[in-house]
């Protein structure tokens, strides 16, 4: 009786330990995919958590053998016609070719292009992102598996790991986590940022949703909104809306309320004269009033450094007649 209770003892034992390494070889792919899962959504509007939860079904967590010989997260088939790389799996058949690719990112880039690009799936995208339920029906519907069970696995699998809260990163509706922070600033050529602390601010004088500023659209992001979720609502490149508004060391979870122009801001304004306000940076005045900082600082002979008298004038374009007297100092950016 003793040794049946001891070996029960162990066997339980024994899956708890299982059932723990399986959780962290999960947790552990997700934080290593997090990030390329945030980008193909911003990209190509799949959600995250879907794109997650497939990839590890479909790898067993990065641990399968087709995904160690093929770096295919999501089993996708070599299409009619393919003659490039290709791994024998056998699936469906014994020694069926699936798609073989160089990296990770190469086959999260593929999957969602599969996607949005078959008219079966179209249906999909006219879903709400956070709607994960209805995607993974869907998914089903379309034909993407065969498994009759595929939908509830993709849902239980989002649920157990909070994966829907990548959704709502890629929305801009949740800070992002560290590992998609840096994956973001790595791919923007962007320092790793350190965690912002937001502080309350004073109401915006901006209006809601975009706007022109010198004829050229923007927004008024408020503390603790994500560029990269702006980034993706407007279908914008995040290195590309970095250029756009001369950021350079600015957090992408701001820490405070921000202008973010979605055009290449102009040359010159119709305004002559730009009046420095107390706490104004040149960084500020180049975004308040919608020019290119490159432009403000050569109409004005100044550098990013400088930091102009308050009352003092900065030439908005080449022949205005400034009123300007700067002193240096370290920039606000």
């Amino acid at each position: 009786m003793i040794r049946k209770f001891i070996a029960a003892s162990v066997f339980t034992f024994s899956l708890l330990v299982a059932k723990a390494q399986t959780n962290e070889v999960t947790e552990q792919y997700i934080k290593t995919y997090s990030g390329i899962a945030v980008e193909e959504m911003h990209r190509t509007g799949v959600p995250a958590a879907i794109k997650l939860a497939q990839g590890i079904l479909e790898t067993m967590s990065g641990q399968s053998p087709l995904v160690l010989k093929s770096n295919n997260h999501f089993g996708i088939k070599c299409k009619q016609g393919y003659d490039g790389p290709y791994v024998l799996h056998d699936d469906d058949r014994p020694q069926e070719r699936f798609m073989k690719y160089e990296s990770a990112g190469q086959s999260y880039r593929d999957h969602s292009d599969f996607l949005k690009n078959r008219s079966r799936y179209a249906f999909l995208f006219e879903l709400e992102p956070t709607d994960y339920k209805g995607w993974a029906y869907g998914l089903k519907k379309a034909g993407y598996a065969t498994n009759p069970k595929y939908p509830q696995i993709l849902i239980n699998l989002i649920e157990r790991y909070n994966l829907a809260d990548y959704t709502l990163i890629g929305l801009g509706k949740l800070e992002m986590t560290e590992e998609v922070r840096s994956y973001m600033a790595q791919k923007a050529g962007m320092p790793v940022q350190e965690k912002v602390i937001i502080k309350e601010e004073a109401p915006s004088i901006y209006p809601e949703g975009d706007f022109l500023i010198n004829n050229t659209k923007v927004i008024y992001l408020k503390a603790g909104a994500s560029l990269t979720g702006i980034a993706g609502k407007y279908n914008i490149p995040v290195n590309r809306l970095y250029d756009m508004n001369d950021f350079s060391a600015i957090p992408d979870i701001v820490k405070k309320g921000t202008l973010v122009f979605l055009q290449l801001k102009r040359t010159t304004s119709d305004k002559p004269l730009h009046e420095v306000q107390a706490g104004e940076s040149i960084h500020d005045i180049a975004q308040a009033e919608g020019i290119r900082l490159e432009s403000l600082l050569k109409y004005n002979n100044l550098s990013r450094f400088d930091s102009p008298v308050i009352g003092s004038k900065l030439k908005l374009r080449e022949d205005a007649i400034s009123l300007a007297t700067t002193h240096s100092a370290t920039s606000n950016l």
